[in-house]
């Protein structure tokens, strides 16, 4: 049990949710890996003037998802690529292979990563930690294109 002196909370604050703003992004993804989306998912809070509230991603795909990691150091996404095939490797004996060896693994990779994210929205900013970013992950070894729903939902006063 954590004792009461090592756990600090801020007071909460309130807004009434005022705006609900979405956009689809587009992305063309170079085949398997990761694509940073930080700065486009910054650039939709600002032009929707959002305030206080929350950002939400939504992939509408089943062989790419999204995940926040961290922004630091690259070898980090090139492990977690390398963790995913291990978890999903093309040669598992998959039934579903009418889009080639590496959908069924996709499949699979993206229910383990997720299809969608949400990021609280504070003072403007996303409230990501120092060494966190938004990612797009292509499960998929060809080039694919993308599309991300893009919702703020909270407050732009």
């Amino acid at each position: 049990m954590t004792s009461a002196k090592s756990v600090t909370r801020s007071p909460a604050s309130s807004v009434q949710a005022t705006t609900i703003a979405s956009s689809l992004l587009t992305v063309q993804t170079p085949g398997r890996g990761f694509t940073d989306l930080t700065s486009e998912a910054a650039k939709f809070v600002a032009e929707a003037h959002g305030r206080e509230g929350a950002l939400t991603l939504f992939i509408r795909h089943t062989s790419a998802s999204l995940t926040i990691q961290e922004n630091a150091d690259p070898s980090v996404l090139v492990d977690l690529t390398t963790a995913l095939s291990r978890l999903a490797p093309e040669n598992a004996g998959w039934t579903h292979d009418t889009e080639g060896p590496d959908d069924m693994p996709a499949h699979v990779k993206t229910m383990l990563t997720g299809a969608s994210l949400q990021v609280p929205v504070l003072n403007g900013r996303l409230a990501l930690g120092t060494w966190q970013a938004i990612y797009l992950i292509e499960h998929r070894k060809r080039p694919h294109r993308r599309e991300v729903v893009l919702q703020f939902i909270g407050s732009n006063q």
